[in-house]
């Protein structure tokens, strides 16, 4: 290193490619004589830009040495395909923006690698040392554009020695420092230029406007660029250079990474964000003054160009409106242009007077001819290559030219392949012209006359989906079957919600174009994988045979929006509907298919490893060749189904009576229960009865089906179900349909109270009363009158359905029939006494691979094996519209008494929800772990983990007593110890004793075991889950539940145990709560308070279902509390209701029997007097969070997980933090875990001399972040879509959101500081605990909740309903108003819950069945 860091360019990229001692160097020139400073260095390795330089350095690169590359971003495009074979190993490349051409760089940003961008002599020097130190600590490649013309004179290369890590770190753990520069021009500006150009505008930055240099563009997070924006920003203007100008009025790839999170962009406020391309510009000021006014215009231009073009291009006719958004196919048109520029040749380009765009036969017709004549002049030059022919002096060099030019036809040809071959191409031709009084040179004008006829071309097709139908007589079959150098771009634009209402359904192209076997495919979308498409086109631009690519761009007008065609998009590959892949059959067998799309990933590739031909793909995966079967015309498929229905009504014919079809549309069951029922019972008074859901039926023979019978509930805001909606939607949208012949009959299902406001009140049973009317003006004849089920009446719906049914039966002639008794429909009290110890048919439907899901009576039985099935409801509707089945997945929830894991098993936990699971860990509301996404066959598997380190998940669900909460209390060690071991001991105490968990999970071996130990670990375990079958008289062994019986409990039953003044566990929320005593002076647990009857869950507007908070019975020295439990749990075994599961929980019961009698009835169980409660004080309910030393001198952090969920995002990489912590907790023998009842854990244990560490490592993983505020910290969600079935509303995914708003509003009145307690849940079922809420928000439909407040700031008081089915704005704006009225109105250190009720906004809950009173008029 000399006295001076100061270089050159060249010289400083030399030096760091030197800093490690095992290196290699690379840099690529246009021509072998091209000058450069890199020549000099003995070390460097020159490659041709033409010759594929990158695919060189691969086959050079190692991995234990850096890999420095220095070149240009057009050879760098060029070679994209190759990019992805890098990843693994320490590379960097160096890309010289020598075009000026910042929008070539989003063109890599999906391949995740690292993208550094330098556009100054500063940031470079930052820049390069980042690259270096990315590429030798991650060892991964590394993208480094560096805009060479602004570096002017010598850079700083301060370059310190380097070595290559032995593993590689994460790139999340690095400090990249600061990824913007921002420089503003005022306190608060409602501008933002980002600047992603040559330029540097901060001189001539305008009022009232912030600037902002990307320095490094990926990692990318708009939350990280919005960090460092002013709160004040309402506009962004993106100012972007480019070589070229725009033409598809505002589409830019880089566009996309502002849209990565809309709801984000929301809560910030911004309302516009445009794009403006900037080529060759002198006047900055005058520029940037006019993308300032552009942006804040009322109808801004998505398509401004600055200056001139780096270089000329022909200009392309404009066939969209300016008002348009886009021009949304130019979307993919731009991406061929940039691509090729050129050599590209459209055969139906549209500004084409002549080429018919929609005719496939038409441009293949025109490029056959093209080749005809094409061919003809190449057998001339294979004739031609004798010098004697030209009778001209230079004749022997222009053979060998020629020989070059016949040379090409052979060969695949890409982007610089084409340049280079064109350059041969135009010296031809220009022989040819200058030898034209040539006899030969003659006859080869005669054939091509211009340069065009000698030039090599990427030759394309560009189409729309109306090319899909009918493939066999089509001219995509033409193209495709003719093994001509041809391409085809295919553009689907048809929303797939528009698909199933399509007679003629379409072909799955691609999968008929691999089955040639020599055609080129690729399935694209430009709005999900930028890389891939631009991979795609260059491959198929490459490849010497027919190619077609599959574009993806579902709009449904001509002005759908950016944002709106992305979440088309989004929903589509995300649901495996448009499935992103590319098939090169020039490639080794086992490598000519990629799959990109990485939610069908797993599923095509096991396909592939186990089958290894993709022409098996349609008869093992349905969803992805939807067509492929079908013949080239549906005639065919129309008449097979004809025939099996004629079949069918043949089979009716043999039942006598009239038919009698009856159609349900149904979301929670009740509906479709109903009408199977009614069907069942039509057959047996000899009707010939069938039943089917609204979206089977075909309106065409809807006419001739005489009696038919529509049962529908009522979702959302009076709609029809899912199932229902498309039925209705074309019956609603026809004219000229005449159901003269129809009889009819509807009754609905509804609550006439689900929307108690008076505007809301049409929503009442609106889908049965429109259908009614509809069928009627079609001329439908009426049954009986509508018949209208109501929640609110006595018997609920069958206090209307049972006359109409009768009225029905009367009116069909069949009131008389001779009916037998029907069987009593199965509760779960008859499938849980029916169940063999909670065995049913588990292990049968486990077994079943045919089918993600299992029987409806397993599935409430694995509930009491802590397994929920569920699905995923994202995809759900779009899974049913292709045939397919929910993708149903089971949520395994732990019992983990006193919510404590050992390092261990957070590892194992770690791992399994990364291999079986959806990622993610979430910490409960009950102080346990929740795995989501778990598929059948990896159910068994998961549960074997858990229980390898001592866990299960036993009676973590299930009417059982659940897993035992009790607080965190990390400050107090010694009481912690007790109460811990106490709630562990009633944990096993109430667990249930059958053998059906260890033989259905536990018992044996099993070769997916991660150990084969774990069988022994299993037996040998000393507690939990029962091994062995008790023996009874005759030496028989049976199961046995000495506190349960074989019915087990009515409903669930839960344990919460707090330790004053903490209430982190919601005592009075739980079954029964515990109090904790402690002697002040010793420290030892003396006793508990016990409150009984506490509980959660209720029904919207069931005014006979209301939270309660547990009642107080009294004190009990520790030695009697376990079997006081026992005796409440036993009274409400022997007196809970259980015909009613909405009135089986506890707080009913002690409600109907009385809180006196059902305490006598305890004493009388236990045998001992509850004593008078002892004093205590509760100061709050949440967490406090940050570092705490017990009094054994151990350290103890409490870490915020946002609404527990343990996950690794862009900003809080967490759930690698946690790993990583649990792994040094291993690897020091010390230290635990502690999860609490408000959904965020405590890293505890934390020895001293380990404690620097721990530190680090939350710092590096962000979770040492304790300043959120208090609102924040003290929110709880619970899981809600889309995985929890109950969920009406999002909770889990939109509270944050929300969280966002709040605080904002916090802020202005400045209350940021103040404790809130808020809680969100799906649904009415409570499991945030949001009824204890000072405000609460129940999810009631999507996007609309019930609010909820006045509940106690610790938990102590219920809540009430303020306003019914409110939407964001609403919810926003009552909560300013009364925000702001606390701010000014309050008391001193008056809680918001208290504040609202001393001043009468809201009445107090004063015991659970008083939950419906006094509720604001607005709601009666």
């Amino acid at each position: 290193m000399t006295t001076s860091n100061a270089c050159t360019l060249s010289e400083a990229l030399l030096k760091y490619a030197q800093a490690v001692d095992s290196f290699k160097f690379f840099f690529t020139t246009a021509i072998k004589d091209s000058k450069s400073e890199f020549s000099n260095f003995p070390d460097a390795v020159r490659l041709l830009s033409s010759t594929d330089p990158l695919e060189e350095v691969i086959e050079r690169v190692s991995k234990d040495c850096l890999t420095t590359l220095v070149t240009d971003e057009v050879t760098l495009v060029k070679s994209l395909p190759h990019l992805q074979a890098l990843q693994g190993y320490p590379t960097v490349i160096n890309v010289d923006l020598s075009l000026q051409d910042y929008s070539v760089i989003p063109f890599f940003k999906d391949f995740s690698i690292p993208i550094l961008i330098s556009s100054d002599e500063k940031i470079f020097a930052i820049n390069a040392q980042r690259s270096l130190e990315i590429a030798s600590k991650c060892l991964r490649p590394v993208l480094h554009f560096i805009n060479a013309k602004n570096l002017k004179g010598q850079v700083e290369a301060d370059v310190k020695p380097t070595e290559l890590a032995e593993e590689p770190t994460d790139l999340d753990a690095l400090d990249l420092g600061n990824k913007f520069d921002v420089t503003s021009s005022s306190k608060a500006p409602t501008t933002a230029i980002i600047n992603f150009s040559a330029y540097n505008f901060a001189p001539v930055l305008s009022d009232d406007t912030s600037l902002v240099h990307i320095n490094v563009y990926r990692p990318w997070s708009i939350h990280d660029l919005l960090a460092v924006l002013p709160a004040s920003i309402r506009k962004i203007a993106v100012t972007q250079s480019t070589n070229q100008k725009s033409e598809q009025n505002g589409f830019e790839p880089l566009l996309l990474d502002f849209f990565q999170d809309f709801d984000f962009l929301i809560s910030r406020n911004i309302d516009q964000v445009i794009i403006s391309n900037i080529g060759l510009i002198t006047d900055l000021s005058t520029v940037l003054s006019e993308v300032v006014a552009n942006v804040n215009s009322r109808e801004p231009s998505p398509s401004l160009f600055f200056g001139e073009p780096v270089k000329e291009k022909e200009p392309v006719e404009e066939l969209s409106s300016l008002k348009n958004v886009l021009d949304l196919e130019n979307a993919y048109m731009k991406v061929i242009r940039q691509l090729f520029t050129s050599n590209l040749n459209i055969l139906n380009e549209y500004t084409s007077k002549t080429a018919q765009q929609n005719n496939p036969e038409y441009g293949y017709g025109l490029f056959l001819n093209e080749n005809r004549r094409r061919e003809e002049l190449v057998s001339l030059a294979r004739r031609s290559l004798d010098p004697s022919l030209y009778g001209t002096a230079d004749a022997a060099s222009f053979v060998q030219l020629l020989g070059k030019w016949i040379s090409y036809h052979d060969q695949a040809l890409e982007e610089s392949s084409l340049t280079e071959a064109n350059i041969v191409s135009q010296q031809t031709f220009e022989f040819l012209q200058k030898h034209s009084d040539s006899k030969r040179a003659s006859e080869f004008l005669q054939l091509g006359s211009t340069k065009e006829s000698y030039v090599f071309k990427s030759t394309w097709l560009v189409g729309s989906d109306s090319w899909s139908y009918d493939l066999g007589n089509s001219g995509v079959h033409q193209v495709l079957s003719g093994r001509k150098n041809i391409n085809v771009l295919l553009i689907d634009s048809e929303p797939f919600e528009r698909r199933k209402e399509t007679q003629q359904r379409k072909k799955d192209v691609g999968l008929y174009a691999m089955n040639f076997g020599h055609v080129y495919v690729a399935s694209v979308a430009v709005y999900s994988s930028y890389s891939q498409l631009l991979t795609a086109f260059i491959e198929a631009s490459r490849y010497n045979g027919p190619s077609i690519v599959l574009a993806y761009l579902p709009y449904h007008s001509e002005k759908d929006t950016p944002l709106e065609i992305l979440k088309e998009t989004k929903k589509a590959v995300g649901s495996g509907y448009w499935p992103l892949y590319r098939y090169d059959p020039s490639k080794e067998e086992n490598e000519s298919f990629a799959l990109d799309s990485s939610v069908i990933r797993r599923e095509l590739q096991s396909f592939l490893d186990r089958e290894n031909r993709l022409t098996l793909l349609s008869k093992k995966y349905p969803d992805f060749s939807r067509n492929l079967v079908q013949s080239a015309s549906d005639r065919v498929t129309k008449k097979q189904e004809g025939r099996a229905k004629q079949a069918y009504e043949q089979l009716l014919e043999g039942l006598s009576g009239p038919p009698f079809h009856v159609y349900f549309a149904s979301d929670g069951g009740n509906a479709a229960s109903l009408a199977k029922r009614l069907s069942n019972r039509a057959a047996a008074r000899g009707l010939k009865a069938t039943c089917q859901s609204m979206g089977e039926i075909d309106l065409e023979d809807l006419p001739g089906e005489e009696n038919v019978i529509f049962v529908t509930s009522t979702a959302g805001q009076g709609e029809f179900p899912q199932d229902g909606k498309g039925f209705w939607d074309t019956l609603k949208g026809s004219t000229d349909l005449d159901l003269g012949s129809l009889n009819f009959a509807v009754f609905g299902l509804g609550d006439s109270l689900y929307w108690p406001r008076k505007e809301d009140k049409h929503y009442y049973n609106r889908p049965s009363r429109e259908l009614f009317k509809k069928l009627e003006l079609l001329a439908a004849k009426a049954i009986i009158p509508l018949g209208q089920g109501d929640d609110q009446d006595a018997d609920g719906f069958q206090t209307a359905y049972g006359p109409w049914e009768d009225e029905l039966w009367e009116a069909l002639g069949v009131s008389g029939a001779n009916v037998g008794d029907e069987p009593k429909p199965w509760t779960n009290e008859d499938m849980k006494i029916n169940s063999d110890f909670l065995r049913g048919t588990i292990v049968q439907g486990l077994e079943d691979e045919s089918t993600g899901t299992i029987h409806a009576y397993d599935q409430q039985l694995t509930k009491f094996h802590g397994c929920y099935m569920q699905d995923d409801r994202d995809v759900r509707d779009v899974r049913k519209a292709q045939g397919m089945e929910p993708y149903y997945a089971f949520m395994v929830r732990l019992r983990l008494p006193g919510g404590k894991a050992s390092p261990e098993q957070w590892l194992i936990l770690d791992k399994l929800s990364n291999e079986n699971g959806n990622g993610t860990m979430k910490l409960t509301t009950r102080a346990t772990f929740q795995l989501h996404g778990v598929v059948k066959r990896n159910l068994k598997q998961t549960i074997r983990g858990m229980n390898s380190t001592l866990m299960d998940t036993l009676a973590a669900c299930g009417d059982v007593t659940r897993n035992v909460m009790l607080s965190s209390i990390p400050h107090n060690a010694k009481v912690h110890e007790q109460i811990s071991k106490f709630g562990h001991k009633v944990s096993e105490h109430f667990l249930p004793n059958t053998t059906a968990y260890h033989e259905i999970w536990l018992n044996g071996v099993d070769d997916r075991d991660y150990d084969p130990n774990w069988p022994s670990i299993f037996e040998n375990r000393k507690e939990g889950p029962t091994k062995k079958k008790t023996k009874v008289g005759g030496d028989a062994l049976v199961d046995f539940e000495p506190i349960y019986g074989p019915s087990y409990l009515p409903r669930k039953f839960k344990v919460n145990i707090t330790v004053p003044p903490y209430n982190d566990v919601d005592v009075w929320s739980s079954d029964v709560g515990l109090v904790t005593i402690v002697d002040p002076e010793t420290q030892e647990v003396t006793g508990y308070n016990m409150y009984v009857g506490g509980g959660m869950g209720t029904t919207h507007n069931n005014k006979k279902t209301y939270p309660r908070t547990g009642s107080l019975f009294g004190y009990l020295p520790s030695s009697d509390v376990i079997k006081a439990i026992e005796g409440v749990m036993v009274i409400q075994r022997d007196n809970g209701d259980r015909v009613d599961r909405k009135h089986a929980r506890l707080k009913y019961t002690i409600d109907d029997m009385g809180v006196d009698v059902y305490k006598a009835k305890v004493e009388e169980y236990t045998g001992k007097k509850f004593e008078p409660a002892r004093p205590f004080e509760i100061k709050d309910n949440h967490d406090y969070f940050g570092w705490v030393k017990d009094e054994t001198g151990l350290n103890h952090f409490t870490a915020f997980i946002e609404n527990g969920r343990v996950e690794d995002t862009v900003d809080l990489p967490q759930k690698t933090g946690l790993k990583k912590i649990a792994q040094l907790m291993q690897k020091y023998g010390s230290g635990h875990f502690r999860l609490t009842g408000n959904q965020h854990v405590v890293v505890s244990g934390i020895k001293d001399e380990h404690l620097d560490e721990v530190k680090k490592i939350l710092h590096k993983y962000k979770l040492d972040n304790t300043e959120f505020s208090p609102l924040r910290m003290h929110s709880a969600s619970c899981v809600g879509l889309p995985t929890c079935g109950l969920a009406m509303a999002e909770s889990e995914r939109y509270f944050p959101v929300l969280i966002d708003k709040i605080e904002g509003i916090l802020e202005e009145l400045g209350l940021r500081h103040d404790s809130i307690v808020m809680r969100i849940t799906g649904c009415p079922n409570g499991c945030s605990r949001p009824w204890l809420g000072e405000v609460g928000l129940i999810g009631k439909a999507p996007e609309t909740y019930n609010l909820m407040l006045g509940g106690g700031y610790y938990g102590q008081r219920i809540n009430k309903l303020y306003r019914a089915s409110v939407k964001e704005e609403e919810i926003l704006e009552i909560l300013t108003h009364l925000f702001k009225r606390w701010s000014q109105e309050r008391e001193e250190g008056e809680h918001f819950g208290d504040f609202l009720i001393r001043v009468g906004v809201i009445a107090p809950t004063l015991e659970g069945k008083y939950f419906h009173d006094d509720i604001p008029e607005e709601n009666e």
